[in-house]
């Protein structure tokens, strides 16, 4: 086994060519929103490099020095933490409402998303928990139920907040590791049929999740309301043609697209880069993943292998799901487009990420 090497290069690369873009694409973004709002243009930036770059800057460094089995070590504790990070939301004076759904924690000098850590904190519990039970993964009673309770004690907790779009990440990647942990394909069907069910009641539940489908369903379905994001999105990606606008030439962003420095950024990058633009983002993307399940894949023991694993495709999952809901191949979601859209807490916690993942490479067999 091969001990304190230097971490995949080509990872590393990967993961600054992503923030280095994600940077240049927020900038750009933010003059629209700063035209809007009536904001100084430096303020999301300032922001941005304060929360996301200085924090998340720490928290690589710290992911990429202390030993990934550290993680294991301490898997439950981190899982309890995001329970009580969710349940404190509801606290008065802590939770912070906007946009009619009870997110963030209001910390006086930033906003925190517990869910951003729950995301991280469940990938390090599953693959702890996985890790520790082997073939008994298999299994109805030590795989599927535990595995059920688990994700669905988050589930309950993220769509009272409501925040259905993290759900879906969770509920993905957890499937897809499970699956990669050892878990029987008939398991993985039966969480896939009750996924759909599941999903299915919650749309019928809430008339804006069912307006929302009825958009995906019909992208030309109340221009002025429930489908105006959508419409204006796909504006923005047509106009920007195979090369684009050039950079800091979006007009979208400026007077039409909602949430252009969060959830629609894609639509800008689309706009300002082109199709060639957006595929060259997404293979870098997909180098990200083939990259990261590389390291997975020779990892020394399982419990790398898992959490490697949950990293990347953690990340993956919720970058497909902001792309597919921008060009319409999904419906919208309010998700941000992972290391590229305004959050410290996101990226922040994708750093972290990050350099787990990168640690795990130092001590890989290959």
């Amino acid at each position: 086994m091969r001990i304190d090497k230097s971490a995949d290069r080509f990872f590393l690369g990967t993961v600054f060519f992503l923030v280095l873009f994600g940077f240049l694409a927020l900038a750009s973004a933010s003059l629209g929103a700063a035209v809007r709002e009536g904001e100084s243009f430096y303020s999301y930036l300032y922001r941005q490099i304060i929360f996301g770059f200085g924090i998340g800057g720490i928290l690589f460094w710290i992911g990429i020095r202390t030993h990934y089995k550290f993680w294991q070590k301490i898997a439950f504790p981190l899982f309890l933490a995001g329970i009580v990070l969710l349940l404190l939301v509801y606290v008065p004076q802590l939770g912070f409402t906007h946009g009619g759904a009870k997110r963030w924690l209001n910390l006086g000098f930033f906003f925190f998303q517990p869910s951003e850590f729950m995301k991280f904190a469940f990938v390090v519990y599953l693959a702890s928990w996985m890790a520790a039970r082997k073939e008994q993964i298999k299994s109805l009673k030590f795989g599927l139920l535990p595995f059920i309770v688990m994700a669905g004690l988050v589930g309950i907790l993220l769509v009272l907040e409501p925040d259905v779009g993290t759900f879906g990440v969770i509920a993905i990647t957890s499937m897809l590791l499970f699956f990669i942990g050892g878990a029987k394909k008939s398991h993985i069907l039966l969480l896939i049929a009750s996924g759909l069910i599941l999903l299915s009641v919650l749309v019928a539940l809430e008339p804006y999740r069912l307006t929302r489908f009825l958009v995906f369903i019909n992208p030309e379905y109340d221009l002025s309301g429930a489908g105006y994001q959508l419409h204006q999105s796909l504006i923005a990606i047509g106009s920007g043609g195979f090369f684009g606008r050039g950079f800091g030439k979006s007009l979208q962003k400026f007077d039409y697209l909602p949430e252009s420095t969060g959830d629609s950024i894609f639509a800008v990058i689309a706009e300002e880069f082109g199709f060639f633009g957006g595929l060259v983002l997404l293979g870098a993307f997909m180098f990200f993943l083939w990259r990261g399940l590389y390291i997975a894949r020779n990892a020394p023991d399982n419990f790398g292998r898992l959490l490697a694993s949950g990293i990347v495709i953690l990340i993956v999952v919720q970058v497909l799901i902001h792309m597919g809901a921008l060009i319409g191949l999904l419906p919208l979601t309010g998700l941000p487009l992972v290391f590229i859209s305004q959050g410290g807490s996101s990226l922040a916690l994708s750093l972290l990420e990050a350099g787990i993942a990168l640690n795990i490479s130092k001590y890989c067999q290959a």
